[in-house]
């Protein structure tokens, strides 16, 4: 999955100053922000993170966008903006953690390779990621 779009909905807190935010299309997804920017930035954010865990479940029904005049007929007088997330970017940013994989080459392309103090590990990086074409 891509980049996808959602309109959210971004609620002035005039009490405590800030903004929350709620993607209505999404169970559960929503943040806050002590001004508009910092609430675009924690919007873009939680959509990535729900998009990312929510690929990871089975029962994951990936839900269509309403359009945003849809979402301003249900929430009038609030800002309504159509928000980018992007689970690719979000699981290279956050999914870094290593992983251990057990491999077999020809003992002479091992010696070889050893003799040129090859890192295997960054080898095997560079070759799937032309392989894949990420």
């Amino acid at each position: 999955m891509s980049k996808v779009y959602y309109p959210a909905v971004f609620h002035e807190d005039k009490d405590v100053g800030g903004y929350w935010v709620e993607f209505p299309d999404l169970e559960g997804c929503f943040t806050q922000g002590d001004d508009e920017k910092e609430a675009m930035e924690m919007a873009k954010e939680v959509l990535s993170l729900w998009l990312d865990t929510s690929l990871n479940h089975p029962e994951f029904n990936d839900p269509a966008p309403s359009t945003c005049h849809d979402i301003m007929a249900v929430f009038p007088g609030e800002i309504v903006m159509l928000i980018e997330g992007d689970p690719e970017l979000y699981k290279r940013k956050y999914h870094n953690k290593a992983v251990k994989k057990t491999l077999t080459i020809p003992e002479w392309l091992n010696d070889y390779a050893v003799k040129a103090n090859v890192n295997f590990s960054q080898v095997l990086q560079e070759a799937l990621i032309e392989k894949l074409n990420l």
